[in-house]
């Protein structure tokens, strides 16, 4: 990556995030041209960065969106990505946003219970809609990945067995107000393993051929995201392979491919770069602490992810430390018993594969300002989201004071 974080940091200050569309483009060509033997929709997942100008850049390379609320359905809608694109997904919707997405004509809504159904059924009974939906199918497959992002297993809150599954469909073929239009399936995040795909998309393509034997036919077959990315030393799924397995499944199917990257489109398009504040060592342990803190970069306090760091200096007197920010919690740091340079006050730390669930999660957690995002496409940077003021943050608050 050729980017000047130093520059950066002096015209934006920091921490920020600065991501990569080049290589947001690169990876979007990539698995569309693995796709390309059949009809496909890839399906951006708006959670994993919803900043605008990065969901409206996909949007200019073909992609459509996968969204898990209302407000990303708007976010895609207003930068372009059009309504038979869009797909609303998530385990519980609450009903006004059924009502807004049946009005808003999307692709689909897809529903992850019996329960669910009823709802939407009833909501476009009221609204005289026909809903389009698709059903997600949770196949019962080991992921082999991080238990906070497995969706694939009976024991994870998301999705229907296959029985229940095909008693939704009837009861879509049944209904006036239901079309079934799709099925849908994910088993979870930082996927480095082809095969629980392939077990998952045969289950739920032997479906897809059941129901056609009862004259219930689908347009679009969702095999969800997952892809994983780098983030130490994984070894990842080829696309080109991913792609093939998921068509040999298909055989014989007419219907379009629907996949939903979120974070093999984004996450090692970013990096979060804060700054030394000091060092202290508490008897044997030493810390680094920085201006960035939790309420920006979640991930390591929620999953004990790794992200790879780098001190942009260049001493090579390494030592064992903790990589922590100012948050009065003992969970904020970065990274914990890893070998960083002496630092300096000023110094610039990258801590690299951020674009996906970072700045997504962040808060205003001890009323810490969200910071600058930043995009550098072809050489050039443009800042996509303005650093917080204490007034943006009390905004909501302050005409309410007694």
């Amino acid at each position: 990556m050729s980017i000047n974080f130093k520059e950066l940091a002096n015209k934006y200050q920091t921490p920020y995030y600065v991501y990569d569309f080049d290589h947001i483009t690169k990876q979007y060509n990539e698995l569309k041209s693995s796709f390309k033997a059949r009809k496909s929709l890839v399906a951006y997942a708006v959670k994993a960065n919803s900043n605008l100008s990065v969901i409206k850049h996909l949007a200019n390379l073909g992609a459509g969106a996968d969204c898990v609320s209302i407000g990303e359905v708007k976010r895609a809608l207003k930068v372009g990505i059009p309504a038979y694109r869009i797909i609303f997904s998530g385990v519980g919707k609450i009903d006004s946003e059924i009502k807004e997405a049946l009005t808003l004509g999307i692709l689909m809504i897809n529903v992850e219970s019996d329960a669910e159904l009823n709802r939407v059924e009833q909501i476009a009974k009221e609204l005289d809609i026909v809903a389009r939906i698709s059903v997600r199918v949770n196949p019962n497959i080991d992921p082999k990945t991080h238990p906070y992002i497995s969706t694939g297993l009976h024991e994870n809150k998301f999705g229907v067995d296959i029985d229940t599954a095909k008693r939704m469909y009837i009861q879509c073929k049944n209904s006036d107000y239901l079309e079934p239009r799709g099925i849908h399936l994910h088993i979870g995040s930082q996927l480095t393993q082809l095969e629980p795909i392939k077990e998952s998309v045969k289950i739920v393509s032997d479906l897809v051929k059941n129901l056609a034997a009862i004259k219930i036919e689908l347009s679009f077959f969702d095999v969800g995201g997952g892809l994983g990315i780098i983030y130490d030393d994984e070894k990842l799924i080829d696309t080109n392979e991913y792609a093939q397995s998921i068509l040999e499944c298909l055989f014989g199917l007419d219907i379009t491919v629907v996949c939903e990257p979120g974070r093999f489109l984004v996450g090692n398009s970013g990096v979060f770069v804060t700054k030394v504040l000091y060092e202290k060592v508490n008897g044997n342990k030493r810390f680094v602490i920085v201006d960035g803190a939790m309420n920006d970069l979640l991930r390591p306090s929620l999953y004990n992810a790794y992200h790879k760091v780098e001190v942009l200096n260049d001493n090579q007197e390494f030592n064992d430390c903790n990589l922590v920010g100012p948050v009065c919690e003992s969970g904020d740091f970065f990274a914990k018993d890893v070998q960083l340079p002496k630092t300096q006050h000023d110094d610039l730390v990258a801590i690299y594969s951020a674009g996906a669930y970072c700045f997504t999660m962040a808060s205003n957690y001890n009323t810490r300002g969200k910071v600058a995002e930043i995009a550098y496409e072809d050489g050039k940077d443009r800042l996509i989201r303005k650093r917080e003021t204490f007034e943006d943050i009390i905004a909501l608050e302050e005409e309410y004071i007694k």
